[in-house]
């Protein structure tokens, strides 16, 4: 286990199984489509469960990139999610799967929402590795969660804290006093 976590909260092992499990629920929804839906990762915190995501599916599908701040290096959301690099395939007309590392505030998935519904997306769907409920502040959620956790500073597994942590391959909760330093 890495020195600056308190404890390991899910094993790489626990995680494949929910990716598992959301790539066939994904499979179910998608899998007699006729044109092959538009997976979106948003960058960098889902990368990892994005490609661990896509690679479980039987269903064709086509891949974009998002990226979208509202943390920075802070442990707390700004409120104000800004778009640093945008989707360069168009969404008009297409299935959209949006793939978040983790639903928190629910201000950046609101924004992400409010884009591709307003480029014309046929439809909209989001899978989320994580959903913290008890930090929402906008009445928005995933359509499917693979776990639902505490309200606890998790990295791991593409989650960061300052660009760090994203490599291991299990989740773990930070030590408050890497999170809190002056």
């Amino acid at each position: 286990m890495n020195k600056d976590l308190e404890s390991i909260v899910l094993t790489k092992e626990q995680i494949k199984e929910k990716v598992t499990a959301a790539a066939k629920w994904l499979d179910g929804k998608y899998g007699s489509c006729e044109n092959p839906p538009l997976f979106i990762s948003v960058l960098k915190g889902s990368v990892m469960f994005f490609c661990d995501l896509v690679r479980e599916m039987q269903t064709p599908v086509q891949i974009d990139f998002m990226t979208v701040s509202s943390y920075g290096s802070n442990s707390e959301s700004s409120g104000m999610p800004k778009i640093v690099m945008d989707l360069a395939a168009p969404v008009k007309d297409r299935d959209v799967v949006l793939v978040e590392d983790i639903v928190d505030s629910g201000y950046t998935l609101q924004r992400m929402r409010d884009l591709i519904s307003g480029r014309g997306a046929k439809s909209f769907t989001v899978v989320a590795l994580f959903d913290k409920p008890a930090r929402r502040k906008v009445d928005i959620k995933a359509d499917y969660n693979c776990f639902e956790i505490e309200d606890e500073f998790i990295v791991g597994y593409g989650l960061d804290y300052a660009q760090q942590y994203r490599n291991l391959p299990y989740v773990g909760i930070l030590k408050r006093e890497i999170y809190e330093k002056k």
